[in-house]
């Protein structure tokens, strides 16, 4: 199962279709508690954060998961704006596993679903 604590029905229903395809399951969520209390209840595969969204704080909930030891080594990605250093940056500093741009993340949905990232173990992340 996949967690997605995204916002934008544009890329909820890129992710939705792209998971129905690849058999894999999806749940959004739209608050850091209720992806909190999701990771709690059973360990995602994945968790796909926007950085951009503005309502869910995508960066606290990172940061929460990164200090949590049950729920530290599940894999993230966020995607973000990929002229948002700042943003980029403090995700990496979060404990973000990957940051993708918003243009590679849709070419690279595919592969993310299929083949989430592996735990980043503080080698400052990388980007696709």
């Amino acid at each position: 199962m996949i967690l997605a604590l995204v916002d934008d029905l544009m890329f909820r229903s890129k992710i939705k279709s792209i998971a129905a395809q690849r058999g894999v399951g999806v749940t959004f969520v739209g608050s850091s508690e209720a992806a909190l209390a999701k990771m709690r209840g059973h360990a995602p595969a994945l968790v796909v954060f926007d950085l951009n969204n503005q309502r869910g704080d995508p960066l606290g909930t990172l940061a929460a998961m990164k200090q949590d030891p049950a729920l530290a080594s599940i894999p993230t990605v966020g995607y973000v704006s990929h002229v948002d250093v700042t943003t980029i940056n403090a995700a990496r500093a979060a404990g973000v596993d990957d940051v993708v741009a918003r243009s590679a993340f849709t070419v690279k949905l595919l592969e993310l679903l299929t083949n989430p990232p592996p735990h980043r173990s503080d080698d400052g992340g990388h980007d696709r």
